[in-house]
C-alpha cells in the first residue's frame, strides 16, 4: 500500500540509533523470560489486564475497576455492552499468544481480531459499509475533519493491497522489520477500514506482527498502556505522517519514531521489572513496593491499586501497614481517600 511505494528509504539517524537499540535489548530477551515463573506470570497477567483496559478506554470504552480482573483473568461472564469488548479484546489476546506463528497477516485475520474485539456485535469483522471522516472536536463545539480515510467502496481492496505489500516487503527484505511493521499500521489506520474499533485493531496488529518478528515484549510490558499514557504524541505522529498519504507522499518518520520509540519504552521497562524483583520477596509485592518507590509526592491507595492490576486491594493494604510500620510511608489522613507520602 502507500507507504510500501518507496523504492529507496533513508532512515534518519535517530531512527537507526532507536532501531540498534531494540535489538540490543532483542537480543537480551531470553534471559529476562529465563526469570522465575511465578515473575513472568504476574508480568503476564498486569500485562493482560493493563492492554485490555488501555485499548479500550483509548476509545471510550470503560468499565468498573473492581470487575476488570475477574473479565480479563477470571474469565467471568460479561454483564454490558462494554464489558463485552472488554472481553472480546482479551480473547483476540488470547489468540495472538497462542497462535501468533500460524496467523497470516491477511484480511481475514484482521477481520477476526475486529469481531473477537468488538464483542460480537452487530459490524464486528465486517468492513465499513459507509464513508467515514477522522474529526478533531474543539472545546467551543467545533468539529474539524483532519482526515479523510479510503472510501468504504475502495476498503476491501485497499486492506488486500496492503497485506500483499506488507508480505512482499517481509519475503523480499525490502525494509527493515521494524519500520515494515510501522508502515503496515499506519496504513492500516489510514485506510480505517471499520465503522468502529480501527485503534484496537490497529494495537492487535502490532502485536501479532512484533510477535512474528521475535519482538515478545509485549507479552509481558502493556504496549497499549504506553500509547495511552502518550497519547497526545500518538495522535500528533500520526497526523503528521498521514498529510499528503493518498498520494503517497507522506512521510514516515514522525510515526515511525513514535512507534520505535514505544517498542524501546516497553523494552527498558521489561528489563527494569525483571531485573530488579527477587522472587523470594513475591513478585507481585515487588510490584506494590516497586510502583511506590516510584512515586513523587503524595498517592492514594487507589493510585497504587491502578498501578498494580493483578494485585488484590487487600495485599496492597497489607504492604501499606508494613511500611508504614518500618516508617517508610506514612498517611495523612483518614478514609478511602486518604494521601499517603513517602518519608
Amino acid at each position: 500500500m502507500n507507504s510500501f511505494k518507496r523504492e529507496n528509504i533513508e532512515l534518519p539517524l535517530s531512527a537507526v540509533w532507536l532501531m540498534n537499540s531494540i535489538a540490543e535489548y532483542k537480543g537480551k530477551q531470553e534471559l529476562y523470560t529465563k526469570q522465575s515463573p511465578q515473575i513472568l506470570k504476574t508480568l503476564l497477567e498486569t500485562a493482560l489486564i493493563e492492554s485490555t483496559e488501555s485499548s479500550n478506554r483509548i476509545e471510550g470504552v470503560t468499565v468498573e475497576h473492581a470487575r476488570l480482573k475477574p473479565l480479563i483473568i477470571g474469565h467471568s461472564k460479561p454483564r454490558d455492552r462494554s464489558e463485552e469488548e472488554i472481553a472480546g479484546y482479551r480473547k483476540a489476546l488470547d489468540l495472538i499468544h497462542t497462535r501468533y506463528k500460524a496467523l497470516r497477516i491477511a484480511p481475514e485475520t484482521i477481520k477476526e481480531l475486529h469481531r473477537l474485539c468488538r464483542g460480537e456485535l452487530a459490524d464486528a469483522g465486517k468492513w465499513k459499509e459507509k464513508d467515514n471522516d477522522i474529526i478533531r472536536k474543539h472545546p467551543d463545539g467545533r468539529v474539524e475533519i483532519i482526515f479523510k480515510p479510503v472510501s468504504a467502496a475502495k476498503t476491501p481492496e485497499a486492506i488486500k493491497q496492503l497485506c500483499l505489500s506488507y508480505e512482499h516487503s517481509i519475503s523480499q527484505l525490502k525494509y527493515p522489520d521494524l519500520y515494515a511493521v510501522a508502515c503496515l499500521v499506519l496504513d492500516f489506520l489510514s485506510i480505517h477500514p471499520f465503522r468502529d474499533g480501527n485503534g484496537r485493531v490497529s494495537r492487535l496488529l502490532t502485536l501479532l506482527a512484533l510477535y512474528q518478528h521475535g519482538l515478545m515484549v509485549g507479552k509481558y510490558i502493556s504496549l497499549e498502556r504506553i500509547v495511552e499514557q502518550s497519547k497526545e504524541t500518538y495522535y500528533e505522529s500520526l497526523n503528521k505522517s498521514s498529510q499528503r498519504w493518498h498520494e503517497a507522499k507522506h512521510d514516515t518518520t514522525p510515526w515511525f519514531n513514535y512507534f520505535l520509540g514505544t517498542v524501546l519504552a516497553a523494552y527498558k521497562e521489561f528489563e527494569e521489572r525483571a531485573e530488579n524483583i527477587k522472587p523470594a520477596r513475591g513478585a507481585k509485592t515487588q510490584f506494590v513496593i516497586q510502583a511506590i518507590e516510584r512515586r513523587v509526592g503524595e498517592f492514594s491507595l487507589s493510585d497504587i491499586e491502578r498501578e498494580c492490576p493483578s494485585a488484590s486491594r487487600e495485599m496492597i493494604k497489607i504492604i501499606f501497614r508494613e511500611l508504614q510500620k518500618a516508617k517508610k510511608i506514612r498517611c495523612l489522613g483518614k478514609g478511602k481517600s486518604a494521601k499517603w507520602k513517602k518519608v
